[in-house]
């Protein structure tokens, strides 16, 4: 198929470059409306007991307080006669705009719960309006800031999720401003010239279009998170950087062989090409077990991911070598003096480092292990939870309200366990339900309120909404009977955060289990062995947990904090799931890139030792430029202002050098010397259906050197 592949691209480049164009063209196009259909939220399971409640609340009681307006006096008394005025004046205004409901305010009784400890701060809270769809960016607009003697500072969900997309935009576009140009100057020293960069680049371009286009018709269809834009951008620049470095550099290789360039350029897509078919599509594959969870936020990084693989390859195997063979010599036009750049041939340093972990396993592996070991630890220690207004920098208006609630307000009642009852209870019995929800631990009160049809008893708790202690309250409170001849759902923040993880949790083994039994399958098919598949997972289980520690280390422990500008916090849990299953993926991205070049060394005939150098000889310097590269696509994120989105950057581009270093330089050489020809072991019958249905590189070429 490859070989068909090569002849057509270079039969026919100037009609696959033309159909190309176009389908970027109508890409374009279609991609730009891609952002106004793309959601804030998605964290939550829509089956779960929490969502069932909320979606009963917003229907008999319009809602929780999805709005809280902070008050802070300028004089510090929120009961000065000036700020009173000003509170009250407020107050009014929101209940007489047309899409808030149910505006509950300090200023109408100067109820206790609502003014802060310190007197400095008063709280007025408003629902969405039935029917409407208050838009929250008005909500800021209208009402954030300085107003006289006062200062308002919004917050609640809608306002966080608000300006975690409009900071996202901004962050997104500093960061392509600086990953861009800097990728392409490095790009073009590692080719040593500037059009071989371009070329690439223009591959990564193609792959962020096209999965905005994906992105901007399954947004029509059902909900996107707008977080998927992050993967998009970070996983197109660097995929592209990595499939091109490997065309370019294997066509380069074939032309320093002697051979035309029509026939390098075939040879390249039977090669390379298959490799990087073969490498996406296991990409693809890992990302593909987002696909279980039932949150949307993490449903649309698969979404994304498997969108950007599956372009940027059809772009590498396609758009690519005809674009590579119309340039013909020019391929190396534009050269950097003195700059030899990656042109295929084994690097020298690459095949000392080869040959020393070949000769010396044990000594060069311990360190490697000892290291990754101590980056895990930090795991021991993990605390979950989910984001709220405390990933946004300080000076967001949810960030300042949110700050003032913890620290000024006890029992406030902005964020309590909200259990609706599916019938209206008696007197009697919705006091009696009441009394025994107030007898439960770290409950302050328990207020309640009638609806249509149905009773809303608010527990308010001074507890953290993501503490493990309130998490533990959500499951007291469900274990309290409602009344019979009714059923009652719990909701609220706890609850939606415990709720989270089950889901996350009940799901994690069929996520992991998807991951095995892919990896079994794939890597078999690509190598004929049993065992490389195990120990490939075995060396990738030990680089995401050192990952996944150094993340608990800075993000939770809080080292770097001020440095990158962000409050500590437990691990968000959607975000340890995206970022494992992505670094996994890309994880077995370098480990397909080096195993085809050892597994096509011992087709040539050579023994386990030597295949193992020449096969790291030759990809060791593609695969760590490459992934400097794509690390850097990703630790632009880091000038993001919302912590999750600098810890995926992080965390992502750490995972991506550990591996192609650490894992891929020594620990993949050192176990497979280790295992020696064992490492390469099938029992007689897999041995003979992979030589049916495996997948190699096809056909000998001259011997290595």
């Amino acid at each position: 198929m490859f070989r068909r592949i090569g002849t057509l691209v270079t039969t026919h480049a100037r009609w696959v470059l033309g159909l190309g164009v176009l389908a970027v063209l109508i890409a374009a196009y279609v991609g730009i409306g891609a952002f106004g259909k793309l959601e804030t939220q998605g964290f939550d399971d829509p089956a779960s007991d929490s969502s069932r409640a909320a979606t009963l609340l917003a229907d008999r009681f319009g809602g929780s307080a999805d709005y809280v307006f902070v008050v802070e006096a300028a004089d510090g008394d929120v009961d000065s006669p000036a700020a009173a005025a000003a509170g009250t004046a407020l107050t009014e205004r929101l209940r007489a705009d047309p899409d808030l409901a149910d505006v509950a305010s300090y200023y109408d009784g100067q109820a206790p719960p609502l003014r802060s400890t310190d007197g400095g701060h008063a709280l007025i809270t408003a629902a969405i309006a039935p029917g409407t769809d208050a838009d929250p960016a008005a909500v800021l607009d209208h009402y954030a800031g300085a107003d006289g003697p006062i200062d308002v500072h919004v917050g609640g969900s809608e306002v966080v999720g608000e300006e975690i997309g409009g900071q996202i935009g901004q962050d997104l576009g500093l960061a392509e401003s600086i990953a861009i140009p800097l990728i392409l100057v490095l790009l073009v020293l590692a080719f040593g010239n500037v059009v071989g960069a371009l070329v690439t680049l223009g591959i990564g371009l193609v792959a962020i279009l096209g999965t905005f286009a994906e992105l901007s018709v399954l947004g029509s269809m059902t909900d996107v998170s707008i977080y998927a834009v992050n993967l998009t951008t970070g996983l197109g620049l660097g995929l592209a950087v990595d499939y091109g470095l490997l065309m370019v550099a294997r066509v380069r290789e074939e032309r320093a062989a002697g051979h035309a360039h029509d026939a390098a350029v075939r040879r390249a897509v039977e090669t390379a090409g298959r490799t990087i078919v073969f490498s996406a599509t296991t990409v693809a594959v890992a990302l593909a077990s987002l696909l279980v969870f039932p949150m949307y936020f993490l449903r649309s990084f698969a979404y994304a991911g498997i969108g950007v693989m599956l372009i940027t390859a059809f772009s590498a195997v396609l758009l690519l070598p005809a674009g590579l063979f119309l340039l013909g010599d020019r391929i190396d036009a534009w050269r950097i003096p003195k700059v030899r750049g990656i042109r295929g041939e084994e690097a020298p340093s690459w095949a000392r480092l080869a040959r020393f972990v070949v000769r010396h396993p044990v000594l060069s592996a311990l360190p490697v292990l000892a290291g990754l070991v101590v980056l895990a630890l930090p795991l021991a220690g993990i605390s979950l939870g989910t984001p709220d207004d405390r990933v946004l920098p300080s000076s967001a208006s949810s960030r300042q309200a949110g700050d003032a609630l913890r620290s000024e307000f006890a029992g406030d009642g902005t964020h309590p366990i909200e259990v609706v009852t599916t019938a209206s209870l008696d007197d009697p019995d919705l006091a009696a339900y009441a009394s025994r929800l107030g007898a439960l631990p770290d409950v302050v009160r328990v207020d309640t309120r009638r609806g249509a049809g149905s009773d809303l008893l608010s527990v308010v708790t001074d507890l953290d909404p993501r503490s493990a202690a309130a998490r533990d309250l959500v499951q007291d409170v469900r274990g309290v009977a409602p009344p019979a001849g009714t059923e009652a759902l719990v909701g609220g923040a706890s609850a939606q955060l415990h709720d989270q993880m089950t889901g996350i949790g009940d799901r994690l083994p069929i996520v992991a289990g998807w991951l095995v039994l892919s990896t079994l399958v794939i890597l078999f098919l690509f190598t004929g062995s049993v065992i490389q598949p195990v120990r490939a997972l075995l060396l990738n289980a030990v680089g995401l947990a050192a990952t996944l520690g150094a993340m608990v280390w800075v993000f939770q422990d809080g080292h770097l904090s001020g440095l990158l500008g962000f409050t500590p916090q437990p691990m968000d849990s959607s975000m340890m799931v995206l970022l494992f299953c992505v670094a996994f993926g890309l994880s077995m991205d370098y480990e397909v890139f080096v195993m085809g070049r050892i597994k096509e060394m011992r087709d040539r005939g050579l023994g386990n030792e030597e295949a193992l150098v020449h096969g790291l000889a030759h990809t060791g310097r593609i695969v760590s430029t490459a992934a400097a590269l794509i690390a850097i696509s990703f630790f632009a994120f880091l000038v993001s202002s919302v912590s999750f989105i600098q810890f995926f950057g992080l965390g992502t581009g750490l995972a991506i050098l550990i591996d192609a270093t650490l894992i891929r330089g020594v620990l993949l050489p050192a176990a497979v010397r280790l295992l020696g020809e064992r490492a390469w072991w099938a029992p007689r019958p897999l041995r003979a259906l992979h030589r049916r249905v495996g997948l190699s590189e096809a056909g000998p070429v001259r011997a290595p050197a």
